[in-house]
């Protein structure tokens, strides 16, 4: 098992150190202008970031997929022990649900060039997402209270693993959101961030996605 899972990170630390060299994960999110005009710049890189962008979730996608082969896998023994997800996790959902329709509102309201709803709507993305992230974290702790410790089970653990991995995700695309949050309180135009905006708004979708999976996973097992 401990095999399986330092061949797992190796294998995405390889390419997310690839990714990096070829720098397709600075070019999606911050590729933007910083006054000048800049529209056929965005325009010839829009195609490049939101590629690199594609390859990125692809490497997340390959990774996760690699967690559940492992985590099916190692349900077979027979010190599997499944644990009672709690109840906290129903309503963190929500919030990403909400996160994720917030950020959805956002880019149209950049396509749409209306600087107030891209306003509102990021600071409700940032709330709900934070939130989110928070809400794993005390779901963590009660867990823990509960006697369900890190290494007392194998169960335990990918629990904490896959909440754990996909929270780092969350924290990475709130990085993102927080330097386009605060260009747009800076006064940059929408035209040149909204395509940091559609980049975001995209792996907010994917995240939501893979976290359904996750927890559909985790309740039926």
């Amino acid at each position: 098992m401990i095999t399986i899972i330092i061949f797992i990170f190796a294998a995405v630390g390889i390419s997310y150190w690839w990714l990096l060299r070829q720098r397709v994960l600075e070019k999606p999110w911050l590729t933007e202008g910083t006054g000048v005009d800049r529209r056929e710049d965005l325009a010839s890189e829009s195609p490049t970031a939101k590629t690199g962008l594609i390859v990125f979730l692809a490497v997340v996608t390959s990774m996760f997929s690699l967690f559940i082969s492992a985590y099916f896998m190692r349900m077979e023994l027979n010190d599997w022990r499944p644990l009672d997800e709690p109840g906290l996790l129903w309503f963190n959902t929500l919030l990403l649900i909400l996160g994720s329709l917030s950020i959805h509102k956002c880019a149209r309201s950049a396509a749409n060039q209306d600087a107030n709803g891209v306003k509102v709507t990021l600071l409700a993305t940032g709330i709900f997402t934070g939130a989110f992230v928070a809400g794993q974290l005390i779901a963590w702790q009660q867990l823990n209270e509960a006697g369900y410790a890190l290494r007392s089970n194998p169960a335990n653990a990918f629990f904490y693993l896959f909440t754990g991995i996909h929270g780092l995700h969350l924290l990475g695309g709130l990085w993102v959101w927080s330097r386009t949050s605060i260009r747009v309180l800076a006064g940059v135009e929408l035209e040149q961030i909204k395509l940091s905006v559609e980049l975001c708004r995209n792996y907010w979708h994917f995240l939501l996605v893979v976290w359904i999976v996750i927890f559909a996973l985790l309740l039926s097992t």
